[in-house]
């Protein structure tokens, strides 16, 4: 029998230990901390997108987050216009909380203090925004936020790049720099990147109005876009004057008042749509590319909703479920819960969502509240959601201000100016919202009941 060696063992030992030492620095060090994607579209309203049920429009990267994560049925904001919804979504505050909308002072720094940009570069993230900012911060401090900061202006959405002889599309642009973030990421440390799309909102000054990629032109193109519901003129004749007169009904005669312009206009609309698509899947490939995919969690939303046509009217701003409510949906891959969920989730409740992943203390100033429980635990934190408000503050003629409440079941809401206008809709017989019960007797109470809910919520807010 032969004595074992023990120079022979030690030297084979050490050998492997260099070995193993060496493969883990070559090796990029990774955050038990997960890295977020937040990723905010502009007028994508809920159904637009394949997952949701629109057999038309092509989304395979959305319906894929969405098929392997949460699908949030009733998502919605709270304000349905991109200055207010954007700084609900940054604060975790109502409107009427947060008093930004167009036209208003920049946002105080003791509200900035708390949003989510500083409190989650305060815990050490590594933080990059890129997109449609949309909102004044006081003294400009939004510079201070972030690692890599592009906040680009919409511009007839093609622009030439440094060094470039061909214009991109701006989201393509986007995308690109979302990669590269992704890519010079400082390893071992976790990032929060913001993409921030201008798609698919119109380009108002351009004859075209909905400004997509040109390698687009030929999806849908063998496409009919069915008629929109509630195209009918009665539906726009049943508006008060003030709306009949105001933005909704310009915008619809610059994008859908012919049949031919309608199939144009969606037919632009969804091509923004499929270009945002394209990128979310080289976002996707590159974190797979980097080892990063089981460890980021992704968050996707609409800013505000939109109307497509319905009652003869375009853009969003009114308390109709059109322009409230949004597609929204978070994928975390450390846990691959899929849910479909009918809970009432807002857009106040994104920055808590994101600051609970990060494992950062939420702020009790807070009025939205934490998703992340949906995935993680296994609970549904906004099950006892049973009303929010809705509100559009913005004091603008062309836009009428309104406010209203929103329960599981019925909707309520009036016009600020004109108080003696209201309307009311039992939403469970009646999801389009065609027939106002405001001046059915048979409905006296439920209309009682809801107008003193909004005015508990508008004191509670306050």
């Amino acid at each position: 029998m032969k004595l074992i060696n023990l120079k022979n063992i030690f030297a084979v030992t050490l050998l492997f230990s260099v070995c193993l030492n060496i493969n883990a620095q070559n090796e990029p060090r990774r955050s038990t901390r997960p890295n977020i994607i937040f990723l905010l579209t502009d007028d994508q309203r809920w159904d637009e997108i394949g997952y949701a049920g629109n057999e038309i429009i092509h989304t395979p990267n959305m319906d894929k987050l969405a098929q392997h994560g949460i699908w949030f049925n009733n998502a919605f904001v709270t304000t349905p216009i991109c200055a207010a919804s954007r700084a609900s979504i940054m604060t975790s505050l109502y409107e009427r909380k947060h008093h930004y909308t167009f036209e208003q002072p920049p946002i105080p720094k003791e509200i900035i203090a708390k949003s989510y940009f500083a409190l989650i570069k305060e815990a050490g993230y590594y933080t990059g925004y890129f997109g449609k900012w949309g909102v004044k911060f006081e003294d400009n401090i939004e510079k201070e936020l972030f690692d890599v900061y592009h906040p680009y202006k919409r511009d007839f959405y093609f622009r030439l790049t440094d060094g470039a002889t061909k214009h991109i599309h701006l989201t393509d642009l986007m995308g690109k720099n979302a990669v590269e973030f992704i890519e010079n990421a400082p390893s071992g440390k976790p990032f929060c990147l913001t993409v921030s799309y201008h798609a698919p909102h119109a380009e108002d000054k351009s004859p075209q109005q909905y400004i997509y990629p040109l390698d687009m032109d030929t999806l849908y193109r063998d496409v009919t876009i069915p008629d929109p519901p509630l195209n009918s003129k009665s539906y726009f004749d049943q508006q008060p004057e003030y709306v009949r007169d105001g933005f909704n009904r310009v915008r619809w005669q610059w994008r859908f008042n012919t049949p031919e312009k309608y199939q144009k206009m969606v037919k632009g609309y969804y091509r923004m749509i499929s270009g945002i698509d394209r990128t979310i899947g080289k976002i996707l490939n590159e974190l797979e590319k980097k080892g990063l995919a089981d460890n980021t969690i992704i968050i996707l939303m609409g800013d505000n909703g939109y109307f497509l046509g319905e009652r003869q009217l375009a853009g969003k701003w009114l308390m109709y479920d059109n322009s409230l409510r949004v597609p929204m949906i978070i994928y975390d891959p450390r846990t691959n819960v899929h849910r479909d969920v009918d809970d009432m989730a807002l857009n106040i409740d994104i920055t808590p969502t994101i600051l609970d992943y990060a494992g950062v203390k939420i702020p009790e100033s807070y009025q939205g509240l934490s998703l992340a429980g949906y995935t993680t635990k296994g609970q549904s934190p906004a099950k006892n959601r049973d009303a929010f408000l809705c509100e559009h503050l913005w004091d603008f003629t062309p836009i009428p201000a309104s406010e209203g409440v929103r329960t599981r079941d019925f909707k309520y809401f009036r016009y600020r100016e004109h108080p003696e206008h209201e309307e009311l809709y039992d939403l469970k017989k009646d999801p389009l919202e065609k027939n106002n019960l405001a001046g059915d007797r048979r409905y006296r109470k439920k209309l009682e009941e809801l107008r003193n809910e909004c005015d508990k919520l508008i004191e509670k807010i306050k």
